[in-house]
């Protein structure tokens, strides 16, 4: 193992000062803007929820649209902000930009520990502050940023729990305890893959695709588990790891995520005019096979099914298809953003001329996202041909929000669905950054150009989300400013 950097304290101050910048990019003129004082684009679904859960005591129940079609937790967070501040911009947007500030700071620990570097711990951070997809996301009122912050606490908790789990076999090493048993030693109770087990049940009460996380990051715990099983010179690695780790991590990521997804619907199990809550009796038969399933959680079961039929009738119509839908295979490189909010002429003044725009658009910075096809490249033949496994485990936490897309391209579909993805996209460049710099121990004259190569990029990077300022915020601005912004064709 790989000791951590032993600069604790300006390891966290590196940490809290980039939160606070990001905090600050984050909330800088947060209420703006609006279409005339209500939601833009997707907030117009999941603002107004979150202001029924306010009156109602934490559920929906907007029983004319039938447009609930997500779990409750992101629209309860939503919910706290307009709770603080009323229904307005600030108010709809707050949780959001708050949920956006603490992935700054957990990308920068996440960083630090997979590298083993402050310094790399910082170039990640800068990386997601300049990052136009979770800028923008971290300033409206949409579920995506939620479950983006869900998932990257999950995978820290993962690789905290990897670390420990190493340390305990390490110890039994130097002891010479190695072979006492068989199947080599229990590595005790995991507070920290319960916690990431929990947080992605949560992901999941945002939305269902945080499934595709949770499948996936078990997976990787449990191959962790092996691996380090055989590195201890356990014998029969895998056969230890059946016995000793898999019954455990079935518990751990079946029983709890299962758990903290039900906890989210807390509001709706106690209503009782939620949507479909007495499913059981009107739309949902008395006499079922299941008859021992409490009625609550078969009307949930219902009223699931209903919103799974939503989400697969969701398909994009040939004749008429959405503006800004895009398919997955354009998003690792952003080549088809989405336009949130647009106003031109005299309902945008300030930009010093009697016709002005004022837009926000969901792009990804060009000089991260442009280099997006090299560095997956790049982290799958280190993840093959090295077998290192930080650039596995950051190929899997963007495969998981990525690939399952693929399976029914029919679907209705929007680059806003990176969010997610957002994140690991950053670790795999800090990670090739990090190359780049080359090692502490490295020359002099290694060191200085690695870091002056890292540093001019860095440059570039910010530069380039400073240009974009303006239609990631809503500023006024030019026309010919506007269209100066709008980089290829598939942006407009």
């Amino acid at each position: 193992m790989s000791p951590l950097p032993t600069d604790r304290l300006r390891g966290w101050v590196v940490t809290l000062t980039l939160a606070l910048i990001g905090g600050i990019v984050r909330f800088w003129n947060l209420g703006h803007p609006t279409d005339r004082g209500t939601p833009v684009f997707d907030e117009k679904h999941y603002v107004p929820h979150a202001w029924q859960m306010l009156r109602n005591g934490g559920y929906e129940d907007n029983p004319g649209y039938r447009l609930i079609v997500h779990p409750p937790l992101g629209k309860q967070f939503i919910a706290v902000g307009e709770w603080l501040f009323g229904y307005n911009g600030w108010g709809w947007r707050f949780a959001a930009a708050v949920a956006g500030t603490i992935a700054v700071l957990l990308i920068v620990r996440i960083a630090r520990r997979l590298t083993r570097s402050t310094l790399l711990g910082a170039v990640a951070g800068i990386l997601l502050i300049c990052d136009g997809v979770m800028h923008v996301q971290s300033r409206m009122g949409m579920l995506d940023i939620f479950q983006a912050v869900l998932v990257l606490a999950a995978f820290g908790a993962l690789l905290v729990d990897r670390d420990q789990m190493r340390e305990r076999l390490l110890r039994v090493v130097r002891e010479g305890r190695v072979e006492d048993s068989r199947f080599g030693p229990r590595l005790g109770f995991r507070w920290w893959r319960v916690g990431a087990a929990v947080l992605l049940g949560l992901a999941c009460g945002v939305k269902w695709s945080g499934a595709y996380y949770l499948v996936a990051f078990a997976v990787v715990s449990v191959l962790w588990d092996y691996a380090a099983r055989r590195a201890a010179g356990i014998p029969r690695p895998f056969t230890a790891t059946a016995v000793r780790d898999l019954p455990a991590a079935l518990w751990t990521f079946i029983a709890l995520p299962i758990g903290s997804y039900l906890a989210t619907w807390w509001a709706w199990f106690t209503s009782e005019t939620g949507l479909d809550r007495h499913a059981v009796g009107q739309d949902v038969g008395t006499e079922s096979a299941f008859w021992f399933v409490p009625d609550a959680l078969r009307a949930l079961w219902f009223y699931s099914a209903s919103v799974l039929d939503f989400h697969n009738e969701l398909v994009t119509d040939s004749s008429d298809p959405h503006p800004w839908e895009s398919k997955p295979w354009t998003w690792p490189m952003g080549l088809r953003p989405m336009l949130y909010y647009y106003e031109s002429g005299e309902g945008a003044p300030g930009c010093g001329q009697s016709d002005c725009v004022g837009a926000v658009m969901l792009i990804g910075t060009p000089a991260v996202y442009w280099l997006a096809l090299p560095i997956l490249g790049w982290a799958l033949w280190r993840a093959l041909g090295r077998f290192d496994w930080r650039y596995t485990a950051v190929l899997v936490g963007y495969a998981a929000g990525w690939l399952p897309w693929f399976l029914n391209l029919d679907r209705q579909m929007y680059f806003f669905y990176v969010t997610p993805m957002a994140p690991f996209l950053v670790l795999g460049l800090t990670l090739v950054l990090g190359e780049i710099l080359g090692r502490a121990r490295a020359g002099a004259e290694r060191r200085g150009t690695g870091l002056l190569v890292v540093g001019l990029y860095l440059g570039l990077v910010v530069a380039n989300f400073l240009w974009l300022w303006p239609i990631l915020n809503g500023d006024s601005i030019t026309p010919w400013r506007w269209n100066a912004e709008l980089w290829l064709p598939s942006w407009r």
